[in-house]
This record gives structure tokens, C-alpha cells and sequence, in this order.
């Protein structure tokens, strides 16, 4: 074992290290051969010492080497503890080894000095890194944080050159917001501002408003006048007037489907402008179909002589008579055409076998459809037709009612079922009805046809 020099312990660890003057070697025979080898290690240890925060002077040289090691174990462990280790190693070695050789030495000069510049950059580089994230975790993330701290803490001036500075990007820039933001928050950021300038901004009488602004003047709505005032009244009561239209219209129709025929008569002369309104509203809804029942029955009718007489049961405005040669009697519950004959559809003012064609359009109205087939088949000539084309929805079984009409002296000649807001029948007479009055016809009970409020 050899002992440490003095000079070495005593150097302080806080102030650095000065040029150690030579001490005489002892006169073991040892000593004398490790000598370099002991002014290595006491570099080593001054230079450690230099890097180490400051200590307690070391403990004078007749402590031992066991002391010594514990010592540095109850040191905080550093980067440099293994180098230590490793040093105190090669002692040992060195003690039983023997002396290096000179090239030996410098090499081992040169490693350690490299291993312990390795260790000062590596801890500085550590410490760099640690320095940086708390500059990162100072430094605010967003410059709408940067103006909440400076309201808080900094200074006004700051504050408004660096809203100046996020607001008006420099001319050498692009306009694009800054990292920190997306462009969406940019652009609402900006947005912001001009609605919290405008919102102060003291509003200026029309005399002093700047003349080189006629869009602004543009923008702004005309102020009303009664003209404006009369036509906004006009529309709102013609608005009310079609809605009580509609109103009325309902309930006349929901009238004329659920009482007999001289009933819904009666109603009509007793309001003649009723009747009127029915036909107008009944008109609005069938205008709304691709193709109307009475252009398909007088298509149909061209196709056949124009001597045939023929009786439109619920006539209306006389379209089929308007649109076909044939000689048409015309009858309805009221009268919209001079051509009309007002009556009962039940009890109409013809000789028996007297027509070639009776036409139900959208007319088999009211609880008593038998009435109006049974009268269909007094008018009409042996192997005369009838005509029939009701809305879809009213049937719930379309072979019930083609039953029920047969039993009335028809014969099913043609139907069509294709159309989506109508079906169309045609039937021959056979003959005179084979069911007595009181037998009952289930199958010509219709549903009723009603609208519902829009």
C-alpha cells in the first residue's frame, strides 16, 4: 500500500487547484517507482475536486485507504463516481504489477484526460438541456398568453408592441398566422378585433357621414313608407282569407261525403256562394295531378260517334261538354254554367232510355251511391256505358265494388287501375237491377275523400 501525498488532500475543492511543488520521494523503493503514477492520480483528484460543488477539506494523509473509499461512497453519486472506481482499481494493479512503462504512462495520460473531458461535456450538455426546458416551460404558449401574463405582470408597452407586431405582419413576411395558431383561430382572432373596435366606435349623425361610402348607404333598408305598410296589410289579409278558404272548403267537403245527396242540395241553395267555394277549392287540389279523370273520359269519348247522347252526372263547369261534339245534359247540385240543370243526381229530369253514355267524374258523393247507380240505369239505353272514375284511396276492395255494380244490371267491360290518383271503370247495361231495394251492397260503401289541414 502507498500513501497519498499531502499536498493533495490539502488542496481546497472550492477555489480550484495551484501548482503543487515537488515534495522529496520516500526512500521505499515502491514509492520511488509509482511516483508519476501518484502525480497522475493528484491531478485527477484536483481536477475532480474542481467539477465537485464544494466540500469539507479532506481528512489529513494518515488516513488509510479503507477510509478514504468510504468517504467518497458517502458521497452524492455523480457521473465521475465510476472513473473514481475504476482509478482506485488500477492502483492496486499498479502496486502489484509494478511500474509502467513511460509509453504506457503517457497513453494512460491521454485515455483518463479523455474520459474526463467525456464527463464535463456530458454533464454540461445535461445541465444545457435541463436549462432549456425550463426556459420552454417560462416561455408562454400561445401569444394570447403572452398578452394575459403582461396584463398581469408586464409592462403596457410591451403589451401593445407585440399586439401591434401579431396584428400587422411585416412586409417581408407572408400573412400567414403565426406557428401557434391555427389559421381558423387567426382568423376569428382578427375577426374579434374588428367587432370589438366597431362595438365602440361612436356612431356618426347622417350629416357628417363621409361621403365616399355609397355601399354602406346601399346596404341599409329604405325606411317604410304607407305604400310599403298597405301591401304588407294586403298580403296578410289575403294570406287570411285563403287559409279561411281552405277552412271552409274542408268542411263542405267532409259535408258532402258523409250526408245524402238532398242534404248537401239543400246546403248549396241555401248558400249559393258555397258551392262556388267548393268547386274552387276542389279545382286547386286536381290541378295538383298529372293527369285530370275528365281529359282521360273525353279522350276516350272522341273515339266514338258524336250522335251517342251522353248524361254527366256532377258536371261542374261543364268541362266534358266543353271538350267533346256529343250532345252532354249536364246536372249538378248547384249551377256554375247556364248549360247546368240543378237537381238531385239521384232523381235527374230524363226520360227512361234515353242516353248511350252516363259519366260519374269524381261524383259518387254522399251515403247514397245505389240511388245515383240505379237512376244511371234508368237513363240508359240497353248495352249503353257507363263511365266511372273515383279517386284510388276511396277503395278498400276494388272487386267488393265491381261485385256490387254487377248486381245492379252492369257488366264490367274495362277498368284501370294504373293511374296513382285514380282508377277508371267502364260497364255495360244488362239489364234492370237483379237485387230488390232493401238488399244490401256492401261493397259500394267508399271511404270519404277528405284533406287534411296544410
Amino acid at each position: 500500500m502507498f500513501e497519498e501525498p499531502e499536498w493533495a488532500d490539502e488542496a481546497p475543492a472550492g477555489t480550484g487547484f495551484r501548482p503543487v511543488a515537488p515534495r522529496p520521494p520516500p526512500a521505499a523503493a515502491s514509492q520511488i517507482k509509482c511516483s508519476k503514477h501518484r502525480q497522475l492520480l493528484a491531478t485527477l483528484r484536483a481536477l475532480e475536486a474542481a467539477s465537485l460543488p464544494q466540500q469539507p477539506p479532506s481528512l489529513p494523509s494518515s488516513d488509510s485507504e479503507e477510509d478514504v473509499v468510504e468517504r467518497k461512497k458517502k458521497r452524492p453519486k455523480k457521473a465521475s463516481s465510476a472513473s473514481t472506481s475504476i482509478e482506485v482499481k488500477k492502483r492496486k494493479r499498479c502496486q502489484k504489477q509494478g511500474p509502467p512503462g513511460s509509453e504506457y504512462e503517457e497513453k494512460e495520460v491521454e485515455r483518463k484526460k479523455k474520459c474526463l473531458k467525456g464527463v464535463f461535456n456530458a454533464n454540461d450538455s445535461a445541465k444545457e438541456q435541463k436549462r432549456k426546458k425550463k426556459c420552454q416551460k417560462q416561455v408562454p404558449s400561445s401569444p394570447t398568453q403572452h398578452l394575459d401574463d403582461d396584463n398581469q405582470t408586464g409592462p403596457k408597452a410591451w403589451k401593445s408592441s407585440t399586439t401591434s407586431d401579431l396584428s400587422k405582419p411585416s412586409p417581408g413576411t407572408t400573412s400567414n398566422p403565426p406557428q401557434t395558431l391555427s389559421r381558423k383561430q387567426w382568423r376569428n382572432r382578427q375577426k374579434n378585433k374588428r367587432r370589438h373596435k366597431n362595438k365602440f366606435r361612436p356612431p356618426q349623425p347622417l350629416d357628417q357621414a363621409p361621403a365616399t361610402a355609397p355601399t354602406e348607404e346601399a346596404e341599409m333598408p329604405p325606411a317604410p313608407s304607407p305604400d310599403n305598410h298597405e301591401d304588407r296589410a294586403g298580403a296578410l289579409r289575403a294570406r287570411m282569407a285563403q287559409r279561411l278558404d281552405g277552412a271552409r272548403f274542408r268542411y263542405l267537403n267532409e259535408q258532402l261525403y258523409s250526408k245524402p245527396s238532398s242534404a248537401a242540395q239543400r246546403l248549396f241553395q241555401e248558400d249559393p256562394e258555397a258551392f262556388l267555394l267548393y268547386h274552387r277549392g276542389f279545382q286547386s287540389q286536381v290541378k295538383k295531378w298529372p293527369l285530370q279523370p275528365v281529359d282521360r273520359i273525353a279522350r276516350d269519348l272522341r273515339q266514338r260517334p258524336a250522335s251517342l247522347v251522353v248524361a254527366d252526372f256532377g258536371c261542374g263547369d261543364c268541362r266534358l261538354a266543353s271538350s267533346i261534339r256529343n250532345t252532354v245534359h249536364c246536372f249538378d247540385l248547384a249551377s256554375l254554367d247556364p248549360r247546368v240543370t240543378v237537381c238531385d243526381m239521384a232523381q235527374v229530369p230524363l226520360e227512361d232510355e234515353s242516353v248511350d253514355v252516363a259519366v260519374f267524374c269524381l261524383s259518387l258523393m254522399g251515403t247514397n251511391i245505389r240511388d245515383f247507380l240505379e237512376e244511371a240505369n234508368r237513363v240508359l239505353k240497353q248495352g249503353g256505358l257507363l263511365k266511372v272514375a273515383e279517386v284510388s284511396s276511396r277503395f278498400e276492395d276494388v272487386r267488393t265494388f265491381l261485385g256490387a255494380v254487377t248486381k245492379l244490371g252492369f257488366k264490367v267491360i274495362s277498368k284501370d287501375l294504373t293511374n296513382s290518383h285514380f282508377f277508371l271503370f267502364d260497364f255495360e247495361k244488362t239489364g234492370p237491377p237483379r237485387v230488390g231495394p232493401k238488399a244490401q251492397l256492401t261493397g259500394l260503401k267508399l271511404q270519404p275523400c277528405l284533406y287534411k289541414r296544410r
